[in-house]
């Protein structure tokens, strides 16, 4: 249960952390990149000089002096020329200033006093090489790499457990015949099968899912026939055949269902499984593509920077390890609660 709770609240932060973050996450800020985690708020004297010169270098300018009072900033901005008023308006167009309001005018226009509003921004998990906000980013990317984790393992059951329940209930040839179609498939080099994709169509998240779905579903077939193949003899089986019910109608009420017990359980520990198998590909440049993201990409990145940035790796993969720890304690739980044998059930 506490596994499940977190795993909640991991859905939730992701589902509706971006909707309320004062920040989109493709918002960059070119003055605080790479800005380690920190709940102080920004921009600091650090990266407040850097930004006013570049931002006075935009409107011809020179930064004569700059003096931060509270929430506000005195700043004196001189020229060789006189100041065009409407290159103020670059200060609110870098969303780390407010509406610069003109004090005083001198010089014929080529010194100008500002009274200049200086907006809090928080990074709790600091900003990446673009100055964008990664706990928005790895919320977002939460967002693909769950979609992509549940849709995979709905594929993976949907054509699994029909692919298994027929190959168990028919047996003989046909059981072979499938099974035989079943190692074929495990043989066939996975990364190998998305290069090849990859060759033939654009990598893509669509693609991602089509990949992964095409090959977890042979764990799952797997496990339905044993299931199938021991619960063909059992006598509500055959009644049920001894009633004249049609082959389909045995595999719809009576087989599924009773399977459904360790393909849930198979279900929940599938779903990191995928889940991880998407950021290994998108760690390979082989999976989700910008402007989209996942977990896996936001690793990549973190990765080529661990050098200079080492909290743009820390961040995402935090994210990846609880949820992945989440899942893997709330399947072994079930399992433990679905068998009739143990203590639990």
């Amino acid at each position: 249960m506490g596994a499940l709770a977190a795993l909640a609240a991991l859905v939730l932060a992701c589902l509706v952390g971006p909707l309320l973050a004062a920040r989109a996450p493709e918002r960059t800020y070119p003055d605080l990149r790479q800005l380690p985690p920190s709940l102080a708020a920004q921009p600091d004297a650090a990266h407040l000089g850097p930004a006013l010169d570049r931002l006075a270098f935009r409107m011809r300018a020179q930064v004569e002096r700059a003096t931060r009072a509270g929430a506000g900033l005195e700043l004196v901005l001189t020229s060789a020329r006189a100041i065009d008023p409407r290159g103020l308006v670059y200060l609110p167009r870098s969303d780390l200033f407010g509406e610069p309001r003109v004090v005083e005018r001198g010089g014929d226009g080529r010194r100008l006093v500002l009274d200049v509003p200086v907006r809090s921004l928080y990074f709790p998990l600091g900003t990446d090489v673009h100055g964008r906000d990664l706990l928005s980013r790895s919320l977002v990317a939460g967002r693909v790499s769950l979609l992509i984790g549940l849709t995979a393992t709905l594929v993976a059951l949907g054509v699994g457990v029909a692919y298994g329940a027929v190959a168990g209930f028919a047996g003989g040839a046909v059981d072979a015949a499938m099974m035989r179609v079943v190692d074929i498939l495990y043989a066939l080099p996975f990364v190998f099968f998305v290069i090849v994709l990859v060759v033939f169509f654009r990598a893509s998240l669509a693609l991602v899912l089509i990949a992964i779905g095409a090959v977890e579903w042979l764990d799952m077939a797997r496990i339905v026939r044993a299931q199938t193949l021991s619960l063909r003899a059992r006598d509500f089986v055959r009644a049920a055949e001894a009633l004249g019910l049609p082959a389909a109608a045995i595999l719809r009420r009576h087989i599924v269902p009773n399977t459904l017990g360790p393909v849930v359980v198979a279900a929940t520990l599938l779903v990191p499984r995928v889940i991880l198998l998407e950021s290994f590909l998108s760690f390979l440049g082989l999976g989700v593509q910008e402007p989209q993201t996942s977990w896996g990409v936001l690793i990549a990145d973190g990765a080529r920077s661990l050098e200079s940035a080492p909290h743009m790796l820390a961040g995402p993969a935090a994210f990846l390890v609880a949820t992945l720890v989440a899942l893997n304690a709330f399947g072994d739980g079930l399992a433990d609660a679905l068998d009739p044998r143990s203590d639990v059930a």
